[in-house]
């Protein structure tokens, strides 16, 4: 199994948490950063599928370089696009159903040709190998914020 699929099965792992709150981690509760990170899968693959690998061409990106080097990035630095924000009210069965769709989108990035590429407004053009590495990165990011917001802490 590909690493995608890996990081949507650990999300998984959290949906017996979804309603739990912790303001001093995040203003978002663990539902939020599991459809957010689903929602980011989805919209990066759907734009990826879209693009013409014959318009790819590596670039120096300081700002990717860091990122991918340190593999993470600082908490609350940026602001999630609204694309990728959730909208609805957040149930184990939307979050199921993103993941259902998520899942599909990964398949099809298998598909997808190698400089086939996604435009990060920050990292510039990534192409699927460098979009599955900021998969990873990303998750990972919104997997420790939600092992932050379930730990107890009196």
């Amino acid at each position: 199994m590909n690493q995608p699929h890996l990081l949507i099965q650990q999300l998984e792992n959290y949906l017996v948490f979804l309603k739990t709150e912790k303001p001093s981690v995040s203003t978002a509760n663990v539902g939020w950063h599991i459809q957010h990170s689903l929602l980011v899968i989805i919209k990066i693959i759907e734009s990826i599928q879209q693009s013409d690998p014959l318009e790819y061409k590596w670039k120096f990106n300081v700002n990717r370089s860091i990122v991918f080097a340190m593999n993470g990035f600082p908490r609350g630095k940026a602001k999630a696009p609204e694309s990728v924000q959730p909208e609805e009210t957040i149930t184990q069965e939307t979050i199921l159903q993103t993941m259902e769709k998520a899942n599909k989108a990964i398949a099809l990035l298998s598909d997808c040709a190698p400089n086939q590429y996604f435009n990060h407004p920050f990292f510039g053009k990534l192409n699927v190998k460098s979009t599955n590495k900021l998969f990873k990165i990303h998750t990972n990011h919104h997997i420790k914020i939600i092992k932050d917001i379930i730990t107890y802490t009196p």
